[in-house]
Order: C-alpha cells, then sequence, then structure tokens
C-alpha cells in the first residue's frame, strides 16, 4: 500500500467513525457533513437532468468531481439513485414521469400518485401478496410485466399438476413478459456495475456512503404505491380493520426485505425516507394507531438484525416528537427536513443522532452569508450543546442550490466545528 492509498484509507476511516460516533451518541472530533445530491449534479456538472439519469458514467464523474471538491464526511450512492432513466424506460414504468419522458430534459422526475389497488383487492392482497403482485400489480405498474397475470395462480400447485401448469409459462405474452423482464434485469446489471466501480473509486479516495441501502414505513408503502393519497385517507375510516391487517403484513415482508439487502449490500445504514408522518397530514390518535406502532416494529427488526434505520423525517414532524423517541438509545440517526432541529435536539438528543436540516429556501434563493449564518445556527444551538447532529440540507441538496452556496456550507461547517 503506497502512501497515497495509505492517507486515503485512514480518512476513510476517520469519515466513517465521525458517523458511527453520531450514532453512538458520542460526539466526534468534528462535525460530520454528508453530502446527498440528486438532480444538483446536473446543475454543478452543466449538463441536463436527462443526461443526469440516462449517462451512468457521466453521473458518476460528475458527482466524483463534486466529492473531490468539497470533501464530505459521508455521500449518497449518487450513480445508483440518479442513472435509472435506461431501466425505467424498458421497463415502460408507469409510476413516474421523469425527464425527456412526461416532464421537460431538465424537469426532475414527478411521481403520479393514483389508486394502484382498489379496496376491494385488500383481500387479495393479504391472502396471497406474491399472487397479487404477479396477478395485478406489476402489469399496472409497469408495461414490461404486461402478461405475467397469465401464470396460473402458484399456491395450490402440487405433485405433477405443478408439471403440467408449467404450459402456462409457454403461452405467446408469458414469454414476452420473461423477455421484457431479462432485459430490465440485465440493464439493472449494468447500473448496479456501474455504482460498484464508482463506490470502489470513491472509496478509494477515502469517503465513505452515508447508507447502503434504503426502506419505506409500512404506512408509507401502502399510501403511495397502492392506495393513493385520497384513497388512503378515506381508509382510515372506511377500511380500518383491513388496512390495519395490511399494514402489519407489510411490515414483516419489508422488514425481511430491507434486512437481505443490507446485508448484500455490506452497509448497516438504511435510509428510509418518511412520507406520511408529518403534523399537517393526519391526527395525533391517527399517528399513533396507524403510522407509528407498525414503523416502529420495522424499526426494531431492522435494529435486531445488526443494521441503523435513518429515516428521513419530511416536512414538519414538531408535534410527533415525543412519540418518535421511544426506541432505543445510540442505534438510529433522524433526518429531519422542515422540523425545528434545537426542538428536536431538545426532545431526541439522548435517544438518536441528528441529520439536517439547512433550509431549500434558504440554500436556493440565499447568499453565502446566509447560509454560513444558517450552519452556525444550527453548530451553536445544537453541535456545541451536545448534539451528535451531521450536518445537511434538509432533503439533500436542493436542484438549484447555487454552486456557491454549498461552499458555504462545507466552508462554514470546518470553520465552526471542525
Amino acid at each position: 500500500m503506497n502512501a497515497t492509498s495509505t492517507d486515503n484509507k485512514a480518512a476513510y476511516d476517520a469519515r466513517w467513525q465521525r458517523i458511527m460516533d453520531c450514532v453512538a451518541l458520542k460526539q466526534p472530533d468534528r462535525m460530520p457533513v454528508s453530502m446527498f445530491a440528486t438532480f444538483w449534479l446536473a446543475k454543478y456538472g452543466g449538463i441536463t437532468c436527462k443526461e443526469l439519469m440516462y449517462n451512468a458514467e457521466k453521473t458518476g464523474e460528475i458527482a466524483e468531481r463534486a466529492i473531490l471538491e468539497f470533501q464530505p464526511d459521508a455521500v449518497s450512492p449518487m450513480v445508483l439513485q440518479n442513472a435509472i432513466g435506461p431501466m425505467l424506460e424498458m421497463a415502460d414504468f408507469k409510476q413516474l414521469q421523469w425527464p425527456g419522458h412526461g416532464v421537460g430534459e431538465n424537469q426532475p422526475f414527478q411521481y403520479l400518485d393514483r389508486e394502484y389497488m382498489p379496496a376491494d383487492e385488500f383481500d387479495d392482497f393479504l391472502f396471497d401478496p406474491t399472487g397479487f403482485y404477479l396477478q395485478k400489480y406489476l402489469p399496472r405498474i409497469a408495461g414490461a410485466f404486461d402478461g405475467i397475470q397469465d401464470l396460473p395462480p402458484i399456491p395450490g400447485l402440487h405433485y405433477v399438476r405443478l408439471l403440467v401448469g408449467m404450459r402456462h409459462f409457454a403461452k405467446p405474452r408469458v414469454r414476452q413478459a420473461l423477455q421484457n423482464m431479462i432485459k430490465v434485469g440485465e440493464e439493472s446489471i449494468k447500473l448496479s456495475d456501474h455504482h460498484d466501480a464508482w463506490k470502489a473509486k470513491i472509496e478509494g479516495h477515502g469517503f465513505p456512503l452515508v447508507h447502503g441501502t434504503t426502506g419505506i414505513a409500512p404506512y408509507d408503502f401502502i399510501a403511495d404505491y397502492f392506495r393513493g393519497a385520497t384513497h388512503m385517507m378515506k381508509d382510515l375510516y372506511r377500511n380500518k380493520e383491513r388496512l390495519l391487517a395490511l399494514l402489519d403484513k407489510a411490515t414483516i415482508f419489508l422488514s425481511r426485505m430491507i434486512i437481505a439487502a443490507a446485508r448484500e449490500y455490506g452497509n448497516p445504514l438504511v435510509m428510509i425516507p418518511i412520507h406520511w408522518a408529518p403534523d399537517a397530514f393526519m391526527s395525533q390518535k391517527q399517528f399513533e394507531t396507524f403510522w407509528w406502532p407498525y414503523f416502529r416494529q420495522m424499526m426494531m427488526n431492522l435494529i435486531d438484525a445488526g443494521l441503523i434505520p435513518m429515516p428521513l423525517w419530511e416536512a414538519d414532524c414538531t408535534k410527533r416528537l415525543e412519540i418518535i423517541k421511544d426506541i432505543p438509545a445510540g442505534k438510529c440517526i433522524y433526518w429531519f427536513e422542515r422540523t425545528d432541529m434545537v426542538k428536536a435536539f431538545e426532545v431526541l438528543g439522548d435517544v438518536v443522532a441528528l441529520r439536517g436540516n439547512l433550509s431549500p429556501s434558504m440554500l436556493t434563493t440565499g447568499n453565502p452569508e446566509d447560509v454560513d449564518a444558517a450552519v452556525k445556527h444550527l453548530v451553536d444551538n445544537v453541535w456545541n450543546k451536545g448534539g451528535n447532529l451531521i450536518l445537511d440540507a434538509a432533503f439533500g441538496l436542493p436542484d438549484e442550490t447555487p454552486v456557491e452556496n454549498v461552499r458555504a456550507m462545507f466552508a462554514a461547517a470546518r470553520k465552526y466545528a471542525g
């Protein structure tokens, strides 16, 4: 190992230790700063959002350049989370519009909130989730799966009936669906290979990834990707018992999926974007009935498996702080978007590490002096009072953030808590 690689290995270890110290509620030698970037990379690299999503090599080059300039303590998997355009197109994916495909080439992707599972299919999902996926859900959300619904119901096939049932795999529509799925799978492997090469290069420079895999809260899983916003809110009143049964089942298989993915990836940190927990979306009683018990159980399952949940609490969750404090100390990172970080520290500072939460409005419309003052506020009121804070923007760097404001963010962190 030459001197350069030795130094980079030491830098990697020091950066990773800062994150782990924060998790363990021990202040590290300096306040770590994370870099989570999606379409901001297009702005930084002078390319369109479409190019960012369709050119994994260029995305990796731009991300590497940004990391080497700003020297963060941890980075998001920028190739894997950005360069998914070819895979989306090949799958004929129907839950998103993305640059050049439903929105302009220089616009970010948009999720299409729709009812992908009617209420009269709850029982189908509860009885056999895998069968429901194959027979109904997958063909609805991606054209590549169209035809897979011609397969027979798998549960019940037995003995030689199993062999006779294989004739369905020879149906033209099923053959085509399987060929489509293989092509999408091959594209997924290509993206994974790009990511793995980029990850090795970035880690070789001395920068760890802040998370390896992602998850989703059980409630958000059903609300976002099956029922849609309007129908899910009605379910709180019209389909309460069946909804609770769905959440119970989802908690189990989501936990298993996340644990398996994290173990395969080899990084204990699991990012979990939170969509439906904010104060404005449901009452406190509804939160305690429908949302928190299932998410808490999922987090406990991850913790018991040796993982570190890192929920990103979107919007304002101030009213939830006392409830979400009910988690073992020193096991999680709570990333807050708009919740008052000082209040979050007062309530949660002895339980979880904190991440965030520079204002998107300030980062995009303010100037470097504004950014400097905002960082100093967090340092003075959280870090210097014993808070284990990983500095970041509210939900990663906003797409329109001027580069000089990003420079100011990293410079201020080193100036005030370095």
